[in-house]
């Protein structure tokens, strides 16, 4: 098992006492002002009539949370079917900007920097829109899962290109002095290293394709805000079930990064974390 790095050790020195004290203050302070706008936020709740029985009590039902299921269960099927299709296209795109040939490695620069610059909101009212009006109809659930998948898609090829920079130039070298073909090499040497490093950083990268699926709305396809915001339209009740939905996001995003800790704890990866403590 790796042993993990903080992020302060990783930027900076080892402080003081005296910087050790000011951070404690500080975070004190931070605390206070933390549980003082949390009371304003309950205490405008309160005034606007937002706790309210009528606003929290379906949620004791058991058909709410059935269809709020449904929805989860629908964004968890988009989630993981637009990861894998992000993960095969980011790794062609790598293999292709890595290549010899320049050209193939000139097209899949632009074609990675396009996926990486344009907002998936556009690719959804690309399919959308635009698509269908040269007579190719796909369902909503296709009309949600390649556009996020495209747009991730740029990230993880930058992703598989940062863990094959961090291989050893010299295994490479090496291999080439045996005689090993440059395809070869890339298959059985440094792809295989590659992934083991960045393996961590593709499963964090769930979290964007997660977030990126609540626009699913557009094409009317049932995930969980669009379940959500059916709710709201019968109960009225719109603060208590974005509240509600943004804690399953929460848990959602929070697991995905605790099991990205876990791959990268067994895969021997080292772990940069935000305090001394290794993340367990």
């Amino acid at each position: 098992m790796s042993a993990a790095v903080s992020m302060r050790d990783a930027l900076y020195e080892a402080p003081g006492p005296k910087t050790r004290r000011r951070v404690a203050i500080g975070t004190a302070i931070s605390l206070v002002a933390l549980a003082a706008l949390v009371a304003f936020v309950i205490r405008q709740f309160y005034i606007n009539d937002q706790l309210n029985p009528r606003y929290w009590s379906f949620f004791a039902r058991w058909t709410t949370w059935r269809f709020l299921l449904r929805g989860f269960l629908g964004t968890i099927r988009v989630a993981l079917v637009a990861g894998i299709l992000a993960m095969g296209l980011g790794l062609l795109l790598m293999l292709g900007r890595i290549s010899s040939s320049k050209v193939l490695s000139g097209i899949c620069h632009v074609i990675t920097d396009l996926f990486r610059s344009l907002p998936s909101l556009l690719l959804i009212y690309f399919f959308f829109l635009v698509i269908p009006k040269y007579g190719l109809k796909m369902p909503s659930f296709w009309m949600i899962t390649i556009p996020v998948a495209l747009a991730a898609s740029g990230v993880l090829a930058e992703v598989f290109r940062a863990g094959v920079n961090a291989v050893p130039k010299g295994q490479t070298e090496a291999a080439m002095s045996l005689g090993m073909t440059h395809g070869k090499i890339t298959r059985k040497i440094v792809l295989p290293q590659a992934l083991r490093i960045v393996i961590p950083s593709l499963v964090s990268q769930l979290v964007v394709v997660v977030k990126d699926t609540t626009v699913a709305y557009v094409v009317s396809y049932p995930d969980l805000m669009q379940n959500a915001r059916v709710l709201i339209s019968n109960y009225d009740a719109l603060v208590s079930m974005y509240f509600v939905v943004a804690l399953i996001y929460i848990a959602i995003n929070y697991a995905t990064n605790r099991f990205s800790i876990y791959l990268a704890h067994r895969s021997g990866a080292k772990i940069i974390s935000r305090t001394e403590e290794n993340p367990v």
